[in-house]
């Protein structure tokens, strides 16, 4: 085996894949990643659960495969100097790889003990620009749950309806659905959990411009194409949330505010909260403004928020974090915080309905003198 590569082409290919390698497993090869030499240079990482392959254009002298450890791969292709990098073997495990006056020798893996990465078997499809899965991706991952008690929680429902798909996280304190109208929707109507490992990787590997994602969707597995690159990740399997019932329809009060300006509020009074120190922020919903107080051992912090509309004096408590990232992840700057009661869940949407986002906050409960 040996091929000639542009040193950032290669190093570029190399962090994509590594991103599915392994870190630690019983399987040695299974931290490496394999590299396939035929036509072009195809890299591949992958760790049982999800996989990653990128093609490289690459001058291929001699085909053949091998398997380098992905973290000391990496490090090496980035130290080296700018220009063309060769990598060689010697016909067994044994590797050479040159860039200028730079050279390494070292061992590599077997090819053949590489496990294979399943087949999907495309039952459906469905195409989209690779900046508007990454928005919607952007906009909803937040709220993914990092618990496994409930496994179905730790990805992200893809829901296609005819021209529409929606995308919904929830890890049971918050949800947050963005949803996208399709302009090629031929596959048929389907719904599928994404794990939110794979998404964050797919998130990093889309670029901010309209070349096409293609979904591909099995009874197991799903991929997404981007360029020259594939995702392969198994589907998590389960009964997902009823987004649609758990959302209410109607509120009594609906306040409009600058996010802007409710997001640097929220930031400075909970500076006074902590891992040791916790606590919720109250927020009182009165007219013309939205007064914010928290309370911890360490002190006291309050500020106002202005907004339009009044919400008659209820008061509320936010986990700030929550609230935050929900802030964060708006993609419009004025935001109406729509709510019923102190214990009933607060929605916040777009005030000119013009962002397909929603997302949905559990209030926490507070206690007497809190």
């Amino acid at each position: 085996m040996k091929f000639s590569c542009e040193k950032y082409v290669l190093q570029s290919a190399i962090a994509v894949a590594s991103r599915a390698a392994a870190s630690k497993s019983p399987i040695q090869a299974l931290e490496g990643l394999l590299l396939q030499a035929e036509s072009d240079l195809k890299i591949t990482g992958y760790d049982l659960k999800e996989g990653i392959y990128t093609y490289v254009a690459a001058d291929v002298e001699e085909t053949g495969s091998i398997v380098i450890g992905a973290r000391f791969l990496g490090e090496m292709i980035r130290k080296m100097p700018d220009g063309i990098v060769t990598l060689s073997t010697d016909g067994n495990t044994g590797v050479k790889v040159k860039c200028g006056r730079s050279e390494f020798n070292f061992m590599g893996m077997n090819a053949e003990d590489y496990p294979e990465m399943p087949g999907v078997d495309g039952l459906n499809s469905l195409r989209l620009p690779q900046k508007t899965l990454r928005s919607m991706i952007n906009q909803t991952i937040f709220a993914v749950s990092d618990s496994d008690v409930r496994p179905i929680y730790t990805g992200t429902l893809f829901e296609k309806s005819g021209e529409e798909l929606t995308l919904v996280s929830v890890d049971g304190y918050r949800l947050a659905k963005r949803s996208e109208t399709l302009e090629d929707s031929e596959g048929k109507d389907c719904s599928f959990v994404v794990p939110g490992s794979a998404l964050s990787d797919i998130e990093r590997i889309c670029e901010d411009k309209d070349d096409p994602v293609t979904v591909s969707v099995g009874a197991k597995h799903i991929s997404f194409t981007i360029g020259d690159t594939v995702v392969i990740s198994r589907r998590l399997e389960g009964d997902f949330l009823n987004y649609r019932k758990s959302i209410p329809e109607n509120f009594r009060y609906v306040i409009s505010v600058e996010r802007s300006e409710f997001m640097s509020v929220i930031d400075r009074v909970a500076l006074i909260i902590s891992e040791r120190n916790t606590s919720p922020v109250h927020m009182f919903f009165n007219d013309g403004n939205i007064d914010c107080a928290c309370t911890t051992p360490i002190g006291k912090a309050e500020d106002v928020c202005s907004c339009e509309g009044s919400g008659e004096g209820l008061e509320i408590g936010f986990n700030d974090r929550y609230l935050m990232d929900a802030l964060k992840a708006a993609g419009s700057e004025t935001l109406h915080v729509c709510l019923n009661t102190a214990s009933s869940p607060c929605v916040i949407k777009a005030a000119d309905g013009s962002e397909n986002f929603t997302y949905m906050i559990l209030p926490v409960r507070l206690r007497a003198g809190e």
